[in-house]
């Protein structure tokens, strides 16, 4: 187990750019997502259609053409990330970051649209037309009214989204980010003799950043239970 053992460093190094890719994709795509579900229960014939078709064609997009697009072809048509330069510690969060946090970030809130739409489905029908009865326009219902009962009722898909975005942040070992699996991946090749250990010590890890935010859910929908 020496080969990570004296890489400590690697390891939690490793661990630290997919926390951090997870955890600013998980905002920005629960905004994304959030104001895609808006857009497709609106009354605006034009964004309800312009809504479906996005979260149809992304959804259905593997992750890993998403990325491609974001790395090799949207740079053709000036689309770069070159403005990112930020290093804090032995983090460098570059070009690559940035395009792994949009890749992340419009794929998963394609899936936090469904999650949130299922959620304002559990809401009655009755709570939107009393907001409406009391003069809110369709913003006020959604943000005062649907919205906090849709983010209660939605709580176990919305865990399961995050839950594959964590995962899924490993897919950016293969488009120049230094995550876990990338490391992994160094490590493999250098200690050969010692690969079984390698690969448990960072399954190990993904186990235990998914039991943190599964507990996290878990106390979550029990404070948010209705009676």
């Amino acid at each position: 187990m020496t080969a990570i053992s004296d890489n400590w460093d690697l390891y939690f190094e490793g661990f630290g750019y997919t926390i951090t890719l997870f955890l600013v994709a998980g905002v920005l795509s629960t905004v994304l997502g959030t104001l895609l579900c808006a857009m497709r229960v609106g009354p605006v014939a034009i964004l309800r259609g312009a809504g479906a078709t996005y979260v149809t064609i992304v959804r259905n997009t593997p992750l890993v053409v998403v990325f491609a697009f974001f790395s090799f072809a949207a740079p053709l048509f000036g689309l770069t990330f070159g403005f990112l330069d930020v290093h804090i510690g032995q983090l460098d969060f570059t070009e690559f970051f940035g395009a792994a946090v949009v890749s992340l970030t419009l794929y998963t809130s394609t899936f936090v649209c469904e999650a949130l739409r299922s959620g304002i489905n559990a809401v009655p029908l009755g709570q939107a037309e009393a907001a409406r009865a009391i003069g809110l326009t369709f913003g006020g219902t959604m943000s005062q009214v649907v919205l906090p009962q849709a983010f209660r009722a939605s709580v176990p898909p919305l865990a399961s989204v995050q839950i594959a975005l964590l995962k899924n942040t490993s897919v950016a070992a293969v488009f120049g980010v230094a995550e876990a699996v990338r490391q992994m991946r160094g490590l493999t090749n250098n200690f050969s003799s010692q690969r079984t250990e390698i690969f448990l010590a960072f399954a190990a890890g993904y186990v235990v950043l998914v039991l943190i935010l599964s507990f996290g859910a878990s106390r979550l929908e029990r404070r948010w239970r209705i009676a």
